[in-house]
């Protein structure tokens, strides 16, 4: 998820928000949608800085570890280890983030190619929000840290303690789901529309299998990333719909929440009536 927020930078520093063509569905907003952007890259910031100083697992907690105390579908996983299902997970996870290039060969999507990569940049941005904020303050260890086999050092590891939730079953429906919602509405007719819904769903499944099968996440981890990345690959394009401008979204922090000093960051959701 790092390499995303290198991507993310890239992007907002390349991308301009750009007026809705006559052929779009949609509506972007230069000042809303640069507020959007900038403020789900800086939630990603805050969340990367707490995922890198999260700590170690420590052995007496390691040795409190039962894979019995988990939820029965969860515990097919337990002990799972595989660097050949983790490596291969790769290469539908990054190849997701390529899905909204396939819009340059309609000359409705090309034309309004600019507005299109506005929306995927917030929708990756929103989505990686969530992902960084909830495995920097959540602690649960990656099912391969039951695995007694492994190293000590690997299952101590801060890394292994960030099961909750499946980042890149997350990253990849949320690129997945925003190509299908977005092809959907631009070409609501075309007889290909159930075949690119059911790739949308495939693909995120089968990296969620395999980061399960390589002990990075248990069954409800993918289950709950695969809802969040799809969930923002539909709603951000949603949002922006002609019609919908009463609805918005945007990125949150607070501190000393109502004077209790504790710490709020999130995403805000607002509705005009």
């Amino acid at each position: 998820m790092n390499k995303l927020l290198v991507i993310l930078f890239i992007s907002l520093s390349t991308f301009q928000l750009k007026a809705q063509e006559k052929s779009s569905p949609y509506k972007t907003d230069f000042w809303k949608d640069g507020a959007w952007i900038a403020g789900s890259v800086g939630l990603n910031v805050v969340g990367v800085f707490t995922i890198q100083n999260k700590p170690d697992l420590t052995e007496k907690k390691l040795s409190n570890l039962d894979g019995d105390d988990l939820w029965g579908i969860n515990r097919g996983a337990v002990g799972n280890f595989s660097e050949e299902a983790d490596e291969l997970s790769y290469l539908p996870f990054y190849t997701s983030f390529a899905t909204p290039l396939l819009f340059l060969l309609g000359e409705d999507e090309r034309s309004n190619f600019g507005q299109i990569s506005v929306m995927f940049i917030e929708t990756m941005a929103t989505t990686g929000a969530f992902f960084t904020i909830t495995a920097g303050s959540v602690e649960k260890s990656r099912p391969l840290v039951y695995n007694e086999d492994l190293p000590l050092e690997e299952r101590l590891n801060s890394d292994a303690q960030r099961s909750f939730f499946a980042g890149h079953t997350a990253a990849t429906a949320a690129a997945t789901f925003f190509t299908a919602k977005v092809y959907n509405d631009f070409n609501p007719e075309s007889p290909a529309v159930p075949f690119v819904w059911a790739g949308a769903v495939a693909v995120p499944a089968y990296v969620g299998y395999l980061r399960t099968k390589a002990g990075k996440h248990f069954l409800t981890d993918n289950i709950i990333g695969f809802g969040i990345g799809a969930a923002c690959g539909i709603l951000v394009p949603e949002i922006h719909k002609i019609g919908n401008e009463k609805l918005d979204v945007y990125p949150t922090m607070n501190t000393n929440v109502m004077g209790t000093g504790i710490n709020s960051k999130g995403i805000g959701f607002n509705y005009t009536f």
